[in-house]
């Protein structure tokens, strides 16, 4: 049976980076390229960052249950978001070929998947305040000024479900993160072996601990501060 891990973490907190470093450490392990109706951007390229596919036919997946999670994202009364999903067939071509699935999506998804798949792995990766994030979202490049007041306030409201996951991680120091990252994973693999872990597993497993959520919430509260205060 293949273990499902959700990562989330608000927009510019590093998460495609991490993930892109945990698929260079960590061997069968598969990654669920997310659909969505949002047009691409920039030298984004249709099955490699999204599959990009119109609006009618998102809602046609919807109808027949093709997708594990999905969600309309920035809508408002006056303007419809944009559909984002992940379909059920990822999960099922992962465990064909005996391999773990990562599912990189948003809190509104990674309800929904816990719903179905509650053993499913959650990991919140967290900036290390609001103005490292805010740094982050102006430096990219990619967002006008009231996107970048946007996400920052979804930031906040992402933020404040961080007790819904299983492990809190915050990229401060990206290898440090990674490796951090990367032992959630191991352990969990090792915790649900069956097998007796070697010292290497049992050190990994030791390690991971301190990112549970019962360890880290000490961790976030001045980061929720940050997001208070302004």
């Amino acid at each position: 049976m293949s273990i499902v891990y959700i990562v989330s973490a608000p927009s510019g907190s590093g998460k495609s980076t991490l993930v892109n470093e945990l698929f260079k450490m960590v061997d069968h392990l598969d990654f669920s390229i997310s659909y969505t109706t949002r047009p691409p951007r920039g030298s984004e390229q249709n099955g490699k960052e999204y599959f990009f596919v119109s609006r009618e036919e998102f809602e046609a997946m919807i109808a027949a249950g093709k997708f594990l999670e999905h969600a309309e994202v920035f809508g408002d009364e006056r303007v419809r978001g944009e559909y984002y999903g992940t379909a059920r067939r990822f999960l099922l071509e992962a465990e064909a070929r005996g391999n773990d699935l990562l599912l990189d999506i948003d809190v509104q998804g990674a309800s929904q998947v816990k719903e179905k798949i509650p053993d499913a792995v959650s990991i919140f990766i967290l900036p290390p305040d609001r103005e490292k994030l805010e740094w982050r979202l102006r430096h990219r490049g990619e967002d006008s000024e009231a996107v970048i007041r946007r996400r920052l306030d979804t930031a906040r409201r992402e933020i404040e479900n961080y007790s819904k996951y299983d492990y809190i991680l915050v990229n401060n120091v990206l290898e440090q993160s990674a490796d951090q990252l990367k032992d959630i994973v191991l352990a969990e693999r090792s915790l649900r072996s069956g097998n007796k872990p070697c010292e290497e597993e049992a050190q990994r497993v030791a390690a991971a601990q301190a990112f549970r959520l019962e360890q880290a919430r000490e961790r976030v509260q001045p980061i929720l501060a940050s997001f208070r205060r302004l």
